[in-house]
């Protein structure tokens, strides 16, 4: 019997029905055409009722791992952790996980409702573990033997950043500081709060990722919105839907760049020095609108949401409109697909892969649940050019968290690459950190699909 408040077997088929209903419509592009620095922009298509499509999550078997590119192998780092997250490799090759999930915040209509319930069946429903795990590969094999509890009692933890023996961690509302010492497993002194970053009872986006800078003075903070575009009021998305600047000296926080929808990975391209992050776009206008992407940020730009989208093409549902800042719009350097959920961001620096690898970037894409047929659930490659510019189509790096029957072995997020030049890839859904290494062959390009 469904307890008071919640969805009894028939209002579940209810909103399956909903759900079903939703997804009726013109066929969606292959997913493809929503990829690249020109990707293919068809006319918005909105529905009464949000297209609400994920995978079941089923798990992986103690024998399978996701499926690498050809001249690649694929290894479990750790396995049966709890909701996975977040990657930070410290300088003696020790590696920070963030075990996170969303903080209790309440809804903001009926699409959050809908949406999450099935997130939920996704895997999205976990309460947070809300500690940061330490992972060490002491013989150097490849798996990590010592696992302990590094940092716990946080708040929805996310991003990392180490400054010289200052340790900052992201939680969903501030940015913390503690003391760090080369080789500690634990670390049990009380944080520090260095600054606040928006939080609050709605925290539609509550993931905040950090930066530091090159120079150890200041770190970046993405901000997602509290709402799809704009719907639960302007007055609720100050700071938001940006990165945000945090001057360490003098705490004081700026908005470094706005109109991102959602940003998550952060990372300094290393060709070019620029600044890059991936932004999940907005929802609800059709499946092959609007492609997250991958774009370089400039200090003071703006870049549309919720008037525009990719560039200056206007959204009609963000009200009153703005003109004037949608004249503004930068248009993003490269799309990732739409609803592909793309969180994790690294560019290549190791020496273990072929020298193409180098300055590329690896991006995590956590997979859709707007889109009928489902995209994302897999971690791409993007080659980038000597000057620190993306140079020719995305390819497919580790997929197979999709089975042929539309299930989900796991959904990959955050992304960093080890001191030997290996790739790490944090399975929130899968519950390990998979670990992926050159092998014996020649490695192959597998174009995204």
């Amino acid at each position: 019997m469904a307890r008071s408040g919640s969805v009894g077997s028939a209002g579940l088929l209810g909103l399956a029905a909903l759900a079903l209903a939703a997804c009726t419509g013109p066929e969606p592009l292959p997913v493809e055409a929503g990829y690249g620095p020109n990707p293919t922009l068809p006319e918005p298509r909105a529905s009464l009722v949000p297209t609400v499509k994920t995978a079941a999550v089923i798990g992986w078997t103690k024998q399978a791992t996701p499926i690498p590119a050809p001249g690649f192998a694929a290894a479990a780092f750790a396995r049966e952790l709890e909701h996975p997250r977040w990657l930070y490799v410290l300088p003696n090759s020790d590696v920070l996980v963030a075990e996170s999930n969303a903080p209790p915040k309440e809804s903001s209509g009926f699409r959050d409702w809908v949406a999450g319930l099935v997130k939920a069946s996704a895997g999205a429903g976990v309460k947070s573990p809300d500690r940061i795990i330490l992972l060490r590969d002491a013989d150097g094999d490849g798996v990590a033997e010592i696992r302990t509890t590094f940092l716990d009692n946080l708040f929805s933890p996310f991003g990392m950043a180490l400054i010289g023996s200052d340790l900052y961690v992201a939680n969903a509302d501030a940015v913390l500081r503690f003391p760090y010492r080369p080789g500690e497993t634990r670390i049990t002194a009380a944080g520090e709060k260095i600054a606040d970053l928006p939080g609050g009872p709605i925290n539609h986006h509550w993931t905040k990722n950090i930066l530091a800078s090159p120079d150890g003075t200041r770190l970046f903070a993405t901000v997602g919105s509290n709402s799809n575009v704009g719907e639960n009021g302007m007055e609720n998305e100050e700071r938001r839907a940006a990165i945000l600047e945090i001057e360490l000296a003098t705490r004081t926080v700026r908005v470094f760049a706005s109109g991102l929808r959602n940003p998550n990975g952060l990372a300094w391209q290393p060709a070019s020095g620029q600044l890059w992050t991936t932004v999940n776009e907005r929802d609800e206008i059709g499946d092959d609108l609007v492609p997250d992407y991958l774009t370089s940020v400039r200090d003071g730009g703006f870049y549309g949401w919720p008037y525009s989208w990719y560039g200056r093409h206007v959204d009609v549902r963000a009200q009153p409109p703005r003109p004037d800042l949608v004249a503004q719009a930068i248009v993003p350097d490269y799309a990732l697909g739409a609803h592909t959920a793309s969180l994790g961001l690294a560019f290549y620096e190791g020496d273990m892969f072929p020298e193409r690898y180098r300055g590329g970037a690896f991006i995590g894409q956590h997979g859709s649940w707007n889109r009928s047929v489902p995209s994302g659930y897999q971690v791409l490659f993007v080659p980038f050019d000597a000057a620190g510019r993306p140079d020719g189509p995305p390819e497919r790096f580790l997929t197979g968290f999709l089975n042929e029957a539309g299930q989900a072995h796991g959904r990959p997020v955050g992304v960093a690459v080890d001191r030997a030049g290996a790739l790490l890839v944090a399975d929130d859904a899968g519950n390990a950190v998979w670990r992926v290494t050159t092998a014996h062959g020649t490695a192959q390009v597998v174009p995204a699909s």
